[in-house]
């Protein structure tokens, strides 16, 4: 197979384009779709300090790889990767020495920040003889420090390596729960005080794609699934979408296109609320307590 730019012999097909290219085009394509989509939502500006939520699996990581690349002629903006560890034993140390790895490559500052530090528990604690799904706990927890961490780090803004798979998934899992409140809360809002902005570089990138730019970029990632991901909706959900993926090709961009053209309705109808300050943590949140300080509170007391 024929590479669609040149002779070469291509690595990948994308059947949503109808396009094969070489590693050299591939690496092109990817670079330049993600610079667009930084362009497009104007996710840097000069004086930004941006914190890169760096896992240590693939998405994460040609993330981090990119930004670097981006970033390496403007002196206005400055980076650093900070690993979330949730303590899940059999995973997250392998993780956490990819992430420890790629900074060192790259030479970017690295912060390590725990939730057994921060909360006194590790997820394997926390979800033991839980009935709800272990995301439930991660997600809330992590999401909190995550932006505690970036604060105290003066983060003007925190990068994720959420891609088009990822963004597809949580679009339609929000349809499948019939929590339209929420998903009008998906897209790009005001700045809220005491939450750092996000940007996702990555969000029009599907998953494979990044897998195969870490390679051939020659960054080494273990494709190691957190051994929680199956208990979960979206474990269910992303299976459903590959299978749609690989009949209709463009499944995928299809329903993020259809959610981008409900985004704005969305927002005029769910404006953003009014957030005060947890009694707790000082984290904002609606209402006397935030969701971490809830959840913690409960396992204090079970």
């Amino acid at each position: 197979m024929k590479c669609s730019k040149c002779n070469d012999i291509a690595i990948v097909s994308q059947r949503y384009s109808c396009t094969h290219l070489c590693e050299r085009h591939f690496v092109e394509d990817f670079e330049d779709k993600v610079k667009k989509t930084v362009e497009k939502g104007r996710m840097l500006q000069g004086g930004d300090r941006i914190a890169v939520a760096l896992s240590g699996g693939k998405d994460s990581t040609a993330l981090l790889n990119i930004l670097k690349k981006i970033l390496s002629d403007r002196k206005d903006i400055t980076m650093f990767a900070v690993t979330i560890d949730e303590g899940i034993v059999g995973y997250r140390e392998d993780t956490i020495k990819s992430a420890r790895k790629i900074t060192e490559e790259l030479g970017v500052e690295h912060i390590i920040v725990s939730f057994r530090e921060e909360f006194d528990f590790c997820l394997d604690e926390i979800v033991a003889g839980k009935r709800e799904a272990p995301c439930t706990f991660c997600g809330v927890l992590r999401k909190s420090l995550l932006n505690r961490t970036a604060k105290v780090y003066g983060a003007t803004k925190v990068a994720t390596g959420h891609d088009l798979d990822d963004e597809a998934q949580s679009v339609l899992m929000n349809y499948m729960k019939g929590d339209i409140e929420r998903l009008g809360r998906f897209a790009p809002r005001r700045i809220q005080p005491g939450l750092v902005p996000r940007i996702k570089p990555l969000k029009n990138i599907p998953e494979r794609e990044t897998a195969l730019y870490c390679m051939v970029n020659g960054f080494y990632v273990k494709m190691a699934e957190c051994p929680y991901a199956s208990l979960s909706l979206r474990s269910d959900v992303r299976d459903m979408l590959n299978n749609l993926e690989m009949k209709f090709p463009g499944t995928k961009q299809s329903c993020m296109k259809g959610f981008d053209c409900l985004s704005g309705l969305l927002a005029k109808r769910y404006p953003p609320m009014e957030l005060s300050s947890c009694g707790l943590c000082g984290e904002p949140c609606v209402g006397d307590l935030c969701k971490a300080c809830q959840l913690l509170n409960r396992l204090k007391t079970a």
